[in-house]
């Protein structure tokens, strides 16, 4: 049997809320997570990769802070940390809501599955000139950088 055909049989099998519900459950999982571990102790989930090899910020380095500060209420904690992460996530409730909710509920919204290419490029170029502007060093691009 082929590892596709396998996959399509497990999928048949579960029932269409699976996927979404094993999703919300990691998440929240996460959110407990970063609860009970706080990710402002050095070393509490390690070192971001690309931190440590180049010694900039990426993109994502901050986030967990970011959304450990979101958890506990503190939007402008949070924002300190990775502004993009603040931005990102309503995108990704409602990404998981189209797919979570019955196509009846949803039928009207914009299907985030089928963003035109523009859009995607778009958000290519916003992510690599976030990454770049918060490794500037000049006033006011360092208030991007991850604060301690």
């Amino acid at each position: 049997m082929a590892v596709s055909e396998l996959g399509l049989r497990w999928r048949r099998a579960l029932p269409i809320w699976a996927a979404p519900a094993a999703t919300a459950a990691c998440a929240l999982g996460a959110c407990v997570l970063l609860r009970v571990r706080d990710p402002r102790e050095d070393g509490a989930y390690g070192i971001c990769p690309w931190l440590l090899l180049t010694g900039t910020w990426c993109p994502g380095c901050g986030s967990l802070r970011a959304l450990d500060r979101l958890l506990a209420g503190d939007v402008r904690g949070a924002s300190g940390y990775n502004v993009l992460t603040l931005l990102t996530l309503p995108v990704l409730v409602y990404a998981w809501l189209a797919w979570a909710l019955p196509a009846s509920v949803t039928r009207h919204w914009p299907r985030v599955g089928h963003a035109p290419s523009r859009a995607i490029r778009a958000l290519a170029v916003l992510v690599v000139a976030y990454w770049v502007a918060r490794n500037l060093p000049w006033a006011p691009f360092t208030l991007l950088a991850p604060g301690p």
